[in-house]
């Protein structure tokens, strides 16, 4: 649904045109996948799927909330009953942001908010931020608050874990905020400094792939919450801050460090993820800075790999999407997001898109899966003002 589309429907809905029309996009994690939570590297780009938004101002304490995308009346909250815990549906999203602008001391009074998404739900490529930073950079916008975009990624993240109860790391609502078309955000998660990586495919005859596999997941369910734990006791058992400080070089002393127990194994296997997905964050920034894009695909296959098999986050559907892309010509493949379902990437060379998704979609179909959604991913803008 286009901008236009969109600011009819407010009026229609709402009874004048809104103040302005605002976008946000979901993202791709390309490499760096759960080292957000543990002050580590990531390296996501946006995509041109996104949610958009229609909104003005109300000075009455009244949040009014409409989807195009779940239909429905429109829902009518009052900002002064605003609390975490109180909303387990989609409203909780947009509902969480005004309350952690206002937690923070911002003077939003309410507004009126029409929104429509292209961002697939579940498919790891999250939705949930760009619904949330469409309506910050909005609010802002209107209120005239005047917070950077990183400021604003920290109210949507406050907003996620503590309003809508998932443990989620500051990734993608900073990918959503602040990627710039044909690059990607080489962010550092603990300090949040930023570099835009060039990362334009088309000119290097190649092409990034998703298969959505289909496989929904949720971040608040316990098993990401599982993984989360998980790292913060590796990190107080090895006496650093966060896993981000444990050395790649210094990985087999830590691992030796934790014991060979049982029940030290899990713990281990956590901290061998983030410490080597920290290290493939940095070797693809120095590949794709030197030029030689083609030579990040093993990275990300052995990103896939550690995943699978360190961290646990994969699914059947997720480890056929990425078998098949490779064994189809991708030069690297690998699942992406949270994990247990959602979207895998695969980079190939432009002639081989064809093979390559003809391939995936006929062994899903031999598998008996449901039949996977596949489409390029275009780095493109971050969070704008449409009009």
């Amino acid at each position: 649904m286009g901008a236009q589309q969109v600011r009819e429907r407010f009026t229609e809905l709402y009874g004048a045109a809104p103040e302005g029309v605002w976008a946000a996009p979901g993202r791709v994690n390309l490499i760096g996948e759960h080292t957000d939570y543990n002050d580590g590297f990531v390296m996501p780009f946006a995509l041109p799927h996104q949610v958009t938004a229609a909104v003005s101002r109300r000075t009455d304490g009244l949040l009014r909330l409409h989807s195009a995308d779940i239909g429905g009346e429109v829902v009518e909250l009052a900002l002064d009953g605003l609390a975490p815990g109180t909303d387990d549906g989609w409203t909780a999203y947009p509902a969480g942001v005004v309350w952690a602008l206002r937690e923070a001391g911002h003077p939003v009074t309410g507004a009126d908010v029409h929104l429509a998404s292209t961002v697939p739900t579940g498919a790891g490529l999250s939705s949930s931020a760009a619904l949330e930073v469409v309506v910050a950079l909005a609010l802002d916008d209107l209120f005239g608050l005047g917070l950077p975009r990183w400021k604003l990624a920290r109210l949507c993240q406050r907003a996620e874990n503590v309003y809508v109860g998932a443990p989620t790391g500051i990734m993608d609502q900073t990918a959503s905020a602040c990627c710039e078309e044909g690059h990607a955000l080489f962010l550092d998660t603990r300090d949040l400094s930023q570099r835009q990586i060039p990362f334009d495919l088309a000119a290097e005859g190649l092409r990034l792939l998703v298969v959505d596999t289909q496989v929904k997941h949720a971040h608040s369910g316990g098993e990401y919450g599982k993984r989360r734990a998980g790292c913060e006791k590796g990190a107080a058992l090895l006496g650093v801050d966060a896993l981000r400080d444990v050395a790649y070089d210094g990985l087999d002393a830590a691992l030796e460090q934790l014991g060979s127990e049982d029940d030290a194994e899990e713990v281990r296997r956590l901290v061998r993820h983030i410490v080597t997905e920290n290290q493939r964050v940095e070797r693809v920034v120095e590949l794709l800075t030197s030029g030689d894009v083609r030579a990040i695909g093993p990275v990300l296959t052995g990103g896939h790999a550690s995943l699978r098999d360190d961290f646990r986050i994969s699914c059947p559907e997720l480890d056929l999407a990425v078998d098949t892309a490779l064994a189809a010509g991708a030069l690297g493949a690998r699942m992406t997001g949270g994990g247990f379902g959602g979207s895998a990437i695969a980079l190939a060379e432009a002639s081989a898109v064809d093979t390559l998704t003809k391939a995936v979609e006929e062994a899903f179909a031999a598998a008996g899966y449901t039949a996977p959604r596949v489409f390029e991913a275009v780095p493109s803008p971050g969070a704008r003002r449409l009009g």
